[in-house]
């Protein structure tokens, strides 16, 4: 339950990190050129960069951590299923009853052809 939480936050997080990184140009365009790139706006290039710098590390940093703790939540889900599965194989699982053993019987001895003369 607690992965699948995870998982569905590092997919959103990854959508936007698409979403952000599109948005940028490295030449100066971009969201900032979309608008005019004119630098009397009040959203200028260079805030609206940064905006989109500081959006791109943010993002990058929230899969770090979402991946760290999904993967510590995957560890202890695991080491628990294990354990269940383990007391649960200890007391369903008994242990066949072996026959008992017996004795080969010694084979008899073959019959010896005496040459006739």
């Amino acid at each position: 339950m607690t992965f699948t939480f995870f998982a569905v936050l590092i997919s959103i997080v990854c959508f936007f990190l698409v979403v952000i990184i599109m948005v940028q140009n490295p030449k100066g365009g971009g969201l900032s050129s979309t608008f005019g790139g004119s630098q009397q706006m009040i959203g200028s290039v260079q805030k609206t960069n940064q905006f989109l710098d500081r959006a791109t590390w943010t993002m990058a940093g929230a899969i770090v951590v979402l991946t760290f703790l999904s993967s510590m939540t995957l560890k202890n889900n695991a080491a628990s299923s294990y354990d269940e599965l383990d007391g649960a194989a200890a007391t369903e699982m008994t242990v066949p009853a072996v026959p008992a053993a017996t004795e080969p019987s010694a084979p008899s001895a073959p019959a010896q052809d005496t040459p006739a003369e």
